[in-house]
């Protein structure tokens, strides 16, 4: 099934790229379109043949905030940033197979966050906002309401199947979403122990970086930022030794990556803070990584500072390299988290920057990795109220302006608006006259209809793109918390794994009809 979709995406590609040289001439053939589209129900007629293997490793991309409309202006931004108008570029993602929506809502929320959705879909169960690794029994910031509602991750169940495991993220490696793969905190803020209430200590909850080392011994591969979390409180962090708000947190006087390095001194485990440090590494003599390259987050990819700091697909790379020795497989972990930053401060060039670098990073992760045994999902958590629009025409440089000014104002404006953020603006008492300022500029933030200090997310659908095994059970719209258990179905880890009997890695799994007793439970909770 795959071998065809792929072959038959490259001729695609390969007719699509051939008709750019000349697009515009091309486009005004109908045999142009009618040729592409013949080619493209052949790839479709090709997935009759579904693809029922086993899937011996998972990897799930997740960038954070990255709805509908994001994806869309991050496709155009990755054929411009090529030389072409972009529309017709292709994302990796774009090359999937099988695209489904999820619905993203919390449990107490119709507008999600991304502790709550980070707990749908690598924990299984819908959650409320806030929380991570706990069900919704558990009350946020509530210490008492933890014990009992922990809910574990498709990480787990994948480390107790005997596979490797590893999380990368462009964020914190404490924050929402990596956390909600080992961390039960009924608070996602609770990053270190000073930044929980003395009552929550006593009574015995543990902060986010603590739990990253305690709950889940031996995580392979775990990258990202969040070094001060790590450290004890006014230690000097390593690279900004001359910056206070950078220096260690920890009020127990703990240095969890000090302890990390003792427990891992004879497991072939090494710790790295930079880019050097990183790429320096032999793979095969790895079998432990803890990198952490920022205090805080890791600074966005138009920032990134080449020499020092990894890229995400540099991350990837080396941790897919790490992780597929296993022979039971692997499942990783891959967040491009700061697309979600970009947007909660208006700055859409660096949102869409960090979504196109994620798009590298599923492509590298491809080049490693087969359909034959790897299941592969790129979605998102939530969405943001970001979106683009204003008749612009073929071409038009995303971050341009819509090609006529307002017919109210006389002004113009940007394709790229917000509903509401930080770039509500107003000067003399109207709207600002965007063509006096930079609006292509990295920080720049878009206009916005509503004034807020952090734009929100928004709470549309996601999708959910999927290749590989059983990629073909995430189809139509689905609640977001059904991801991992299509994830663990395909790898027969985790729960239901009647199917799996018998099968070895790359064998084709037969469909696992319900038991009396499943019925049973199912109109239990029905009625």
């Amino acid at each position: 099934m795959d071998q065809n979709f792929f072959f038959c995406s490259f001729v695609c590609f390969v007719c699509l790229w051939t008709g750019l040289l000349s697009s515009t001439e091309q486009e005004k053939d109908p045999k142009f379109w009618n040729t592409w589209a013949q080619q493209t129900l052949k790839n479709a007629l090709s997935l009759q043949t579904l693809n029922q293997n086993k899937a011996k490793n998972l990897i799930f991309f997740l960038g954070d905030g990255m709805g509908v409309p994001t994806v869309t202006a991050a496709r155009i931004l990755k054929g411009q940033l090529s030389g072409q108008s972009g529309e017709e570029t292709q994302l990796e993602m774009d090359k999937f197979p099988f695209v489904s929506l999820a619905k993203t809502y919390n449990t107490n929320a119709q507008v999600a966050d991304s502790a709550g959705t980070a707990t749908a879909f690598l924990c299984g169960v819908k959650a409320n906002e806030g929380t991570v690794g706990v069900s919704a029994a558990a009350v946020r910031s509530q210490c008492n309401t933890t014990k009992g509602n922990e809910v574990t991750s498709i990480l787990k169940w994948a480390k107790d199947a005997g596979k490797s495991v590893g999380l990368v993220t462009t964020t914190r490696v404490n924050h929402a979403t990596p956390s909600a793969s080992y961390a039960h905190s009924v608070d996602r803020d609770w990053l270190s122990d000073s930044a929980m209430p003395a009552e929550a200590v006593q009574d015995g909850c543990k902060d986010i970086a603590r739990q990253l080392f305690e709950n889940i011994p031996d995580i392979n591969v775990i990258m990202g930022g969040g070094r001060k979390y790590m450290f004890p409180k006014n230690q000097v962090d390593v690279e900004y030794p001359d910056t206070a708000k950078y220096s260690g947190t920890r009020k127990d006087g703990r240095n969890l990556v000090g302890e990390w390095i003792e427990k891992m001194e004879n497991k072939n485990g090494h710790y790295v803070w930079n880019k050097k440090q990183l790429l320096s590494l032999n793979p095969n003599n790895v079998d432990y990584l803890l990198g952490l390259f920022e205090p805080e987050d890791m600074t966005y990819d138009l920032e990134r500072n080449p020499e020092t700091d990894p890229s995400l697909t540099e991350m990837v790379e080396v941790a897919i390299k790490i992780l597929k020795k296993n022979p039971n497989g692997f499942y990783l972990l891959v967040e491009g988290g700061r697309i979600d930053h970009g947007h909660h401060e208006g700055k859409a060039k660096q949102a869409l920057y960090e979504a196109v670098e994620m798009d590298r990073a599923i492509s590298r992760a491809g080049l490693m990795t087969s359909i034959h045994d790897t299941l592969t999902i790129v979605t998102a958590d939530h969405s943001h109220v970001f979106n683009f629009g204003g008749y612009t025409h073929r071409g038009n440089t995303i971050f341009g302006l819509a090609p006529a000014v307002s017919d109210v104002d006389q002004k113009p404006f940007t394709a790229i608006l917000y509903g509401n953020g930080p770039g509500y603006k107003l000067v003399n008492g109207g709207r600002e006259n965007v063509s006096a300022i930079d609006y292509q500029e990295n920080n720049y933030q878009a206009q916005a209809a509503v004034p807020l200090s952090m734009e929100t997310h928004g709470g549309e659908d996601v999708a959910v793109f999927a290749k590989g095994p059983m990629a073909h059970l995430l189809h139509g719209v689905h609640e977001q918390n059904y991801i991992p258990h299509v994830m663990a179905y395909a790898s027969c880890i985790g729960q239901n794994r009647q199917h799996c009997a018998g099968h070895n890695q790359g064998s084709r799994l037969r469909p696992a009809l319900p038991s009396i007793a499943a019925l049973f439970t199912l109109i239990r909770l029905l009625f």
